[in-house]
């Protein structure tokens, strides 16, 4: 069984970008009726896109 610790919140940075207005209505109808916020489900979304950029330079 793994031990349960309490989670650190981890530094963050403020970064203002853009998100094309239909990108914006698709995540937001993702997360609606979720416990998730806009921000968490980005920075999913990029976590694991760099995880498969990574996995994809193992072929190379």
């Amino acid at each position: 069984m793994k031990n349960f610790k309490i989670p650190s919140i981890p530094q963050t940075t403020n970064k203002c970008i853009r998100f094309p207005n239909d990108v914006i209505e698709d995540v937001e109808n993702a997360i609606r009726g979720k416990n998730c916020t806009f921000s968490a489900f980005v920075i999913e979304a990029v976590k694991v896109a760099l995880s498969n950029l990574e996995e994809g330079n193992d072929d190379k």
